[in-house]
């Protein structure tokens, strides 16, 4: 993952394989903020674009229209999904998130 602050708008990109996801930069932010005023355990919920996100979850979040975008975080249509799944861990390494590492169904928290 890397920041590229220079793209309009500035975007958070994620190569995995050959596939590269981007995501509104702000994202960082607006999700700690997310979880700082839920307090507790919010499941992630991870799903391609073209399925539904399960409500209440991390996912179901970063495309809501109640987010702070009013949608999706997910910049490249098509590839705007994963949400859930590919933000997380970023926000685990920056010390903003616990993050669980069972087989499924894994939740985050804001530290």
């Amino acid at each position: 993952m890397w920041r590229d602050e220079e793209a309009d708008p500035p975007a958070l990109t994620c190569q995995v394989g050959k596939t590269q996801l981007s995501y509104r930069l702000r994202c960082i932010e607006d999700l700690h903020a997310m979880l700082q005023a839920k307090g507790d355990w919010v499941p992630l919920g991870a799903a391609d674009e073209q399925k539904a996100a399960a409500g209440g979850t991390v996912e179901a979040w970063g495309r809501s229209p109640d987010n702070p975008v009013r949608g999706w975080y997910g910049l490249k249509k098509g590839l705007r999904g994963r949400f859930g799944m590919y933000v997380p861990p970023l926000l685990e390494a920056l010390g903003l998130a616990d993050l669980e590492h069972n087989p499924r169904n894994n939740r985050m928290r804001a530290t």
